[in-house]
């Protein structure tokens, strides 16, 4: 009796799985979780680095084939790192069910569900839902703009130049959130956020990094050499709970932009939106950068032809480190790059692996929980190169000796980590 029971219940969920797989797959009930979670909240809402929304039905159905295209070959949504490697607070990527869900959804016909007043209209993106590493949905507490637009030449020419933001702060504050809004996506390709605290560097306004005056403001020492850096990709970083970075009374604001070449005159207008910490903070949040400058085969160059292959070693740490997150970056030329560290025991502790480096998507990887590295621990990475006519990105032709630069056409190799103590 018992084995015509167990039989029976077998045969009972293989038929119920088998149904649930043949069930027709609606928006509401199967598509738009997925959507939300990995596409819209992320990028794809007004205002995001991503360049149409798919908040609605409406949006994603408009799309629908091109959205099952670009999932299946894995090209959406964006996750350069290796997720076996390690795990992040902030990945993304789909599953083979996910994927062949959507597949199957957008093949059946799109169908939207039962609950249609769900998905029509225009959700702000505050009405998105949180994932567990984001900040609460709430309005910044500090918005700061540029103080005026700033006129791109439209020369053809990279254009780097550093802004001065007043901050006005009358007190300290714990910044629990950073985020940076390009007021023109098509041609700022990264910004770099800085601190000085001396207020006496207001004249570095709209000054190109190439102009000779800007080495008597590079004098000045600051209070934070790397607040937060804006690469497409990288839209908002959030410290976890109990962690921030502070921001002193009276502190302005010193941002780096890159702008790609254009052809034509353009204006920017960017801004920085602050979230301030509301309860205590415990853990102030510190930045460690690497550099080429901590690489072991100096000197830093990669010959015309070539493929070379650049190493790090950072350490002993004098003290315990508590690794929050990891940002690599890399030009044109950048092929993989590889982090980790060993302890005094010898044990490794992943940080970053990306095997196919994307310079257009560049990303601060947050750790599930903080990498605690105890004294001695050493930190290594290694990064590759292809300067080689074989790089279809190569920017080069035909490709020449490439030294460390700012400009695209030349190289860097950078590892910039939040830590907590």
């Amino acid at each position: 009796m018992n084995t015509v029971t167990n039989l029976f219940l077998l045969l009972s969920l293989g038929l119920g799985t088998s149904c649930l797989m043949a069930q027709t797959p609606t928006y509401t009930q199967h598509i738009q979780p997925i959507i939300m979670k990995n596409c819209a909240t992320p990028c794809h809402h007004p205002g995001g680095v991503g360049p149409f929304s798919l908040l609605t039905y409406e949006d994603v159905t408009k799309r629908g084939k091109f959205v099952a295209k670009v999932t299946q070959i894995r090209y959406m949504p964006p996750f350069p790192a290796d997720r076996q490697f390690q795990h992040y607070a902030n990945e993304r990527g789909l599953s083979d069910s996910e994927i062949a869900l959507i597949g199957k959804w957008v093949s059946g016909g799109m169908a939207v569900g039962s609950k249609q007043s769900a998905v029509s209209g225009k959700p702000s993106v505050n009405s998105l839902p949180t994932a567990h590493w984001q900040l609460p949905t709430k309005n910044p507490d500090l918005v700061l703009r540029m103080t005026k637009p700033y006129a791109i030449p439209g020369d053809g020419r990279e254009d780097f130049r550093y802004f001065h933001i007043p901050t006005k702060l009358k007190e300290d504050v714990w910044l629990e959130a950073i985020e940076f809004v390009p007021g023109n996506r098509k041609l700022l390709h990264h910004s770099r956020l800085m601190v000085d605290t001396t207020g006496t560097m207001a004249g570095i306004d709209g000054m190109a990094e190439d102009d000779p005056r800007v080495a008597q403001f590079q004098r000045t020492p600051l209070a934070d050499e790397f607040l937060y850096g804006w690469v497409p990709g990288n839209d908002r970083v959030v410290f976890p709970a109990g962690s921030a970075k502070r921001l002193r009374a009276g502190s302005d604001l010193i941002v780096n932009i890159h702008y790609a070449p254009s052809g034509k005159p353009d204006t920017d207008l960017s801004e920085v939106r602050l979230y301030f910490a509301k309860k205590p903070v415990t853990k102030p949040v510190r930045t460690l950068t690497l550099t080429e400058n901590n690489i072991s085969n100096q000197p830093f160059l990669i010959p015309a032809n070539q493929k070379k292959s650049f190493f790090i070693q950072y350490g002993p740490l004098p003290d315990t480190v508590r690794l929050l997150s990891v940002l690599p970056h890399m030009h044109w030329l950048g092929k993989t790059v590889r982090a980790f560290a060993v302890t005094p025991e010898g044990d490794a502790i992943n940080l970053i692996k990306i095997d196919d480096w994307n310079y257009n998507w560049q990303m601060t990887y947050f750790f599930r929980q903080p990498l605690v590295l105890p004294p001695g621990t050493v930190i290594l990475a290694e990064a590759n190169y292809d300067n080689t006519p074989d790089n279809p990105l190569n920017p080069n032709r035909p490709p020449r000796d490439v030294p460390y630069g700012w400009n695209s056409t030349n190289e860097m190799m950078n590892l910039v980590f939040y830590f907590t103590q």
